[in-house]
């Protein structure tokens, strides 16, 4: 009629654990296959070396000044150009 259920509180553990920790194993993997970039320490270095107001100007400009008041969920900004022309450095 019904199930019986027996509780291992060191199996359940163990093996939650092992789960876990082979899900951050495979993530690693996946990640370091999908990017050998190390994003962590790129983004580290970008923030170093920003210079505070760099970029004020595009929070002036009228296409920004529209997208702020544009209250959709489906609002989005995107910031384009030729690679090495600073969207990185933008505050």
């Amino acid at each position: 009629m019904g199930e019986t259920f027996i509780h291992n509180s060191s199996f359940n553990s163990n093996n939650t654990y092992n789960s876990y920790n082979r899900f951050d194993d495979e993530k690693a993997q996946i990640l370091a296959w999908l990017s050998p970039l190390e994003s962590r320490s790129r983004h580290q270095d970008v923030r170093n070396r920003r210079v505070e107001g760099v970029g004020n100007w595009l929070l002036q400009t009228e296409e920004f000044l529209h997208w702020q008041k544009d209250t959709s969920a489906n609002s989005a900004l995107i910031c384009y150009g030729d690679p090495g022309v600073g969207k990185t450095y933008i505050r």
